[in-house]
């Protein structure tokens, strides 16, 4: 009997052989190494797997990934105390870090420092924020992290906060008169708005509310998955006409239930593409760049981590305790590689994996955040 197990360790060869989903597309021409090493890569959600530290592990995935830059979180989520003191010191740890480690990582604060990274072959880190309870009510805020270097800030996590609801929150009530004067003050000081994990009201009224284009950093298509924590299509129409870019997750939210695989991720990226346009999709993995494997700890490590997130009121529909939050193909720190190539196989061109990968979100990131 084949068990979930076999399907995980599976999946690889059943995708390449194009025994999941739709059947491959001939592609344009042969995508490989060459491209990706010219594409500016872009994981505009994730981790490097170990925090803070630089540890052997993280430091050879890093070397492998060929990746140019990683949007990571360095803010608290929830409503507990000491949202401000606590993020400020973990800011602050990260750029210590850049610091400590200048051949293998740059902070990245300009659209100049993103092209530094992709010229040096380093690894760019993006500070951003999960939620806006770092900022603990308080718009002023907004400036002082900015000069601390944090430049992309979410106005919600699941929950309900100051701005407004979050996914899971089942009010949907949509954004406070404080969201929306936040959304004000993040695009006055050229930083970079994110609506992902919020409301079905707070992300449309999220795109309404602002002026300047925005990013729905880490999502997915609600029409192939109707789950709290993806976006419906008339929502993505109007996020794509004001010139923002919502980057597709490799998460359990992928499909209504039961592990993803790498092909729901490419039917969301396609689907994407459909409603958005090519200039306005890219990858937000809302992983680590260190690869996962597929057994016992695995699953036992996701049980503690389910179970935590569900003892705090946090965890979304989707989420499970046997549904490891990993796609199994692309666990692994050459996933953008992968995701490459197999858009190339379902015949999408070199231009559009390059926007795809990254592109879209360097575009972005240079249109909204501080020249300085």
């Amino acid at each position: 009997m084949t068990t979930r197990r076999d399907m995980l360790l599976g999946g690889s060869a059943l995708l390449a052989t194009g025994l999941i989903g739709m059947p491959l597309r001939a592609a344009a021409r042969q995508w490989g190494e060459s491209d990706y090493a010219k594409a500016m890569v872009i994981d505009a959600q994730g981790s490097t797997g170990g925090g803070q530290r630089m540890t052997p592990e993280v430091i050879a995935a890093i070397r492998a990934s060929g990746m140019t830059a990683l949007s990571m979180t360095v803010g608290r989520t929830g409503s507990g105390p000491g949202q401000f003191h606590d993020s400020v010191a973990e800011v602050a740890r990260v750029t210590q870090m850049c610091l400590d480690n200048p051949e293998l990582l740059i902070l990245v604060r300009t659209a100049a420092d993103l092209a530094e990274a992709k010229r040096s072959g380093r690894l760019g880190m993006i500070c951003n924020f999960q939620d806006s309870s770092p900022l603990e009510g308080d718009l002023a805020h907004v400036a002082l992290f900015r000069g601390m270097g944090v430049r992309m800030i979410q106005l919600t996590y699941n929950k309900r906060n100051l701005a407004g609801d979050g996914a899971i929150e089942a009010a949907n009530a949509g954004l406070s008169d404080y969201g929306r004067q936040l959304i004000a003050e993040i695009e006055a000081q050229k930083l970079l708005l994110d609506l992902s994990h919020g409301g079905a009201r707070t992300i449309a009224e999220g795109v309404a509310a602002a002026t300047r284009p925005m990013a729905i950093s880490h999502s997915g298509c609600r029409t192939l998955a109707d789950l709290p924590r993806n976006v419906d299509d008339a929502t993505l129409r109007a996020m794509a006409a004001k010139g923002g870019v919502v980057g597709l997750y490799l998460m359990p939210f992928l499909r209504a239930s039961g592990q993803p695989h790498a092909e729901d991720l490419l039917r969301h990226v396609e689907h994407a593409i459909d409603i958005c346009g090519e200039d306005h999709v890219g990858i937000g993995t809302d992983g680590s760049i260190t690869a996962t494997p597929v057994n016992a700890a695995a699953y036992e490590a996701q049980r503690q981590f389910y179970e935590g997130r569900k003892s705090r009121g946090i965890a979304a529909p989707g989420e499970a305790p046997d549904v490891l939050n990993i796609l199994p193909e692309y666990s692994t720190p050459r996933r953008f590689f992968d995701i490459g190539r197999d858009l190339a196989a379902r015949g999408h061109p070199p231009r559009r994996i390059d926007k795809i990968l990254g592109g879209n979100f360097a575009r972005l990131f240079g249109e909204t955040w501080p020249a300085n």
